[in-house]
């Protein structure tokens, strides 16, 4: 039975793989950020780099329009910014608790009272 509210999209059908035949994984997409050998190791970036790509990545993941193989690199390198991101706040955080130790101040940089 034809149910005219159905929608019909044959070339969704046609861009997927056949089931059980192999195709090598495909080429990156140098345009994605990390997606390249050459993407810089995320421990080389500073906060500011790190955080952007970490935007483009989760964009492209939220975009769904990746192979999977590439949607795993993605969320790989993600993770790997992502960590990054945290130790350089951790040691931006440590550096603030040292400076305001030292120098009497509380964390808004007011002095201490006490």
């Amino acid at each position: 039975m034809h149910r005219p509210d159905a929608v019909h999209r044959p070339d969704a059908v046609r861009s997927r793989r056949p089931t059980g035949s192999y195709a090598p994984p495909m080429a990156a997409d140098p345009s994605t950020p990390g997606a390249t050998d050459a993407s810089p190791d995320p421990s080389a970036l500073g906060y500011e780099q790190a955080r952007d790509e970490l935007v483009r990545v989760v964009g492209a993941l939220e975009a769904g329009s990746a192979p999977l193989e590439r949607s795993l690199a993605l969320w790989e390198r993600g993770e790997a910014l992502a960590a990054r991101c945290e130790q350089l706040l951790e040691g931006a955080q440590e550096r603030l608790d040292r400076t305001t130790a030292s120098t009497g101040a509380d964390e808004d940089g007011r002095p201490a009272t006490g």
